[in-house]
């Protein structure tokens, strides 16, 4: 099955917008000139110009981390204050159990190694089928990757989808985070790549504060 890249509106944009930074929600566009934030860096709305900034108090800003959060994942609010509940169960810092969760997501995972150029090409792929766990069709976005394991691209879908066509050239370019590397072959297609580790909230650079979204889950 043909996996068709998905529509996003300036709503996506709008996001960023209102967070007032870029929150790389729409791949390649975010690094040309027509991100939005760079052709309309203003709050969204009919008065969007006009309006002062005020200095936002410490909710407003635990919820402003809380938001992005969301938004960077593409996560409901139910599914976000679920991993908080269960980070805060863990042993050691919650922040960083929460980081590890939100990171090692199947979607997330295929979009850190550079197999997509958004979370939200990324967890089209995997609902479609196209991305094995150690072999394995894995369906489920949400799925939680481990050390260890082996992640790639079904071989007919690298084969036939003109999404792949330069995907060799991109990974031969991709910088990834410490605790992933690629295990690619372009002699037998082979796209994938290998979890070596979890991350850590310390190794990571990131477009929001995990200890803001704790303390707003906190209060």
């Amino acid at each position: 099955m043909a996996i068709k890249a998905k529509k996003i509106d300036n709503s996506v944009c709008s996001q960023c917008r209102r967070a007032s930074e870029k929150l790389f929600l729409k791949g390649d566009k975010c690094f040309s000139p027509n991100c939005l934030m760079v052709k309309r860096n203003t709050v969204p709305g009919q008065h969007g110009n006009a309006k002062q900034p005020r200095r936002p108090t410490s909710y407003g800003l635990q919820l402003r981390e809380k938001q992005k959060a969301k938004q960077i994942y593409g996560l409901r609010e139910k599914q976000f204050s679920n991993y908080v509940a269960k980070s805060t169960k863990k042993k050691g810092n919650t922040a960083d159990s929460l980081l590890k969760a939100l990171e090692t997501r199947l979607d997330n995972v295929v979009f850190r190694l550079g197999f997509v150029k958004s979370r939200a090409a990324g967890r089209q792929l995997v609902s479609h089928g196209h991305v094995l766990v150690d072999g394995k069709k894995v369906n489920i976005s949400s799925y939680q990757v481990k050390t260890n394991q082996v992640v790639t691209v079904a071989s007919k879908f690298v084969e036939k989808s003109k999404l792949m066509e330069n995907i060799f050239a991109v990974l031969s370019k991709k910088e990834l985070p410490t605790w992933l590397a690629l295990d690619s072959d372009l002699n037998t297609k082979k796209v994938g790549g290998k979890v070596l580790g979890l991350p850590k909230l310390t190794e990571m650079t990131l477009e929001f504060d995990p200890k803001k979204i704790i303390e707003f889950y906190s209060r």
